[in-house]
């Protein structure tokens, strides 16, 4: 064991480790400020997991996604004050992280959203425009936000090509119906009509394989 350093001293170090990029040395910097004001000239051999716990449960304020990455920058801190011998073990290792709060209108997809920009939209629709099953199928997905399994499950019964709209099989087994936009509506008119039946006749699928 290294003699008693401070969380200060051992957080400096962990910032300074070579090849971190400078945007997560900034975001690392920011997420350990608060913990720094209040604990950084402690020696790092007595913060405990109850002094840890209680700063994390003082974060309440946080949503639950940026709650965890405090919780996990925090981790990081510690497991490199571990390899480098300033403590024997992380306090708050297999330390549950906090769970969506209901009444804050918090839920577990809020930290799964993407989303494409404009031009890379663009990109992808000029990758695709000369494939017209491709192209159907992506504008579809763009415009609708169905899954591709759904989208590719879809019988052609099921498509309302006047009102622009096709009904799926969700989870749970539950139907419900996607409207899309008129740009991919001519791009499915396209498709059906020169590409589709081409490949093969009386079947179910809009999209064949």
């Amino acid at each position: 064991m290294k003699s008693a350093v401070t969380l200060a001293t051992v957080t400096t170090e962990f910032l300074e480790r070579p090849g971190l990029a400078p945007s997560t040395r900034e975001t690392y910097e920011l997420t350990l400020g608060l913990l720094l004001q209040k604990y950084g000239s402690w020696s790092i051999e007595i913060i405990s997991k109850q002094t840890l716990v209680e700063y994390l449960n003082n974060l309440s304020h946080l949503k639950y996604t940026t709650h965890h990455k405090h919780q996990a920058i925090l981790q990081s801190l510690l497991n490199f004050a571990v390899e480098q011998g300033y403590i024997k073990s992380n306090p708050i290792r297999g330390l549950k992280q906090r769970l969506p709060e209901r009444e804050k209108g918090e839920h577990k997809s809020d930290a799964t959203i993407r989303y494409l920009t404009q031009s890379q939209l663009n990109i992808l629709y000029t990758a695709v425009k000369d494939d017209l099953r491709l192209s159907a199928i992506v504008h579809l997905l763009h415009r609708t936000g169905c899954r591709i399994g759904e989208l590719l499950a879809l019988n052609i019964d099921s498509v309302d090509i006047k009102n622009q709209k096709f009904q799926v099989l969700g989870k749970g087994n539950k139907q419900r119906w996607c409207f899309y936009s008129d740009d991919a509506a001519v791009m499915l008119a396209k498709y059906l009509k020169y590409s589709r039946h081409q490949i093969q006749v009386k079947v179910e699928f809009v999209f064949l394989l």
